[in-house]
């Protein structure tokens, strides 16, 4: 679980509703005609710009955004070492049935036992991180259509209320509520759009971004593997992945 997604999450509507709770009574601000419109609404309108498989498949991919179990390069770059200096000693079969704990190292390793020719395994890998990206990106496309569009539906609702409250003008008690509620729907498309929707394709695009950044790692290795290099060789080239500031020097070794 991703503490920072949830707290943050969590602590941006709590710091909201006590705001409300310390003004009066938060069920002011619960209007069920503004929330039809604006989160119903908002649904509707994006659901317009992607298929229903795309929007569907969103929710799995916004599941990253809050669960994402990350391979630190530093003991998945120690973990291809020891396969390359069994690679070398052994052959690329000596691979064969190896316990390894990256699943995207896994399938390039079977590539490896099977024989491929590396321009083979590397066109494999590749389209297989395309895929992946592809994914991430219209997971998070779609969320930020929904940061787009939900305070666009909130002005859309606030303008309903608006020519409501106007057809109402000949009772003076009647506008303050009126007014009140009009306002309502722009405050939960701004609370849609900044607090959930944008944050979260932010949270999806730098997901994308760190495993695509392993998934390259992992395919460096395993063309230097198959390649028959030295692990010394292949890890100094894998020490370019890591933050310089952890990177292990040979003064270190």
């Amino acid at each position: 679980m991703d503490l920072a997604t949830l707290l943050g999450l969590i602590g941006a509507f709590a710091i909201v509703i006590l705001a409300m709770l310390l003004g009066g009574s938060v069920l002011i601000f619960i209007n069920v005609p503004s929330i039809l419109v604006v989160v119903v609404g908002t649904i509707f309108a994006v659901l317009m710009k992607f298929s229903l498989k795309q929007f569907l498949g969103a929710v799995a991919v916004a599941g990253k955004g809050f669960k994402f179990k990350s391979s630190e390069p530093e003991p998945l770059i120690a973990e291809i070492i020891e396969l390359a200096g069994e690679a070398r000693k052994g052959g690329l079969l000596s691979l064969e049935g190896k316990e390894v704990s990256n699943d995207f190292l896994k399938k390039g390793i079977t590539l490896l036992v099977d024989g491929h020719d590396p321009d083979v395994v590397r066109d494999i890998m590749m389209k297989d991180v395309g895929k992946a990206q592809e994914r991430h990106k219209q997971g998070a496309s779609i969320f930020t259509a929904f940061g787009d569009v939900a305070p666009a539906m909130g002005m859309i609702g606030t303008l309903v209320g608006l020519v409501q409250m106007l057809s109402a003008m000949d009772d003076p008690k009647s506008i303050g509520p009126a007014m009140a509620v009009a306002l309502l729907t722009t405050l939960y498309g701004a609370m849609i759009a900044n607090m959930f929707a944008l944050p979260l394709a932010g949270k999806l695009e730098m997901r994308a971004a760190e495993e695509g950044r392993i998934k390259t790692l992992v395919i460096d290795a395993l063309i230097g593997i198959q390649g028959g290099q030295n692990p010394k060789v292949i890890e100094q080239m894998l020490q370019s992945y890591i933050p310089e500031k952890n990177r292990i020097s040979e003064a270190d070794e």
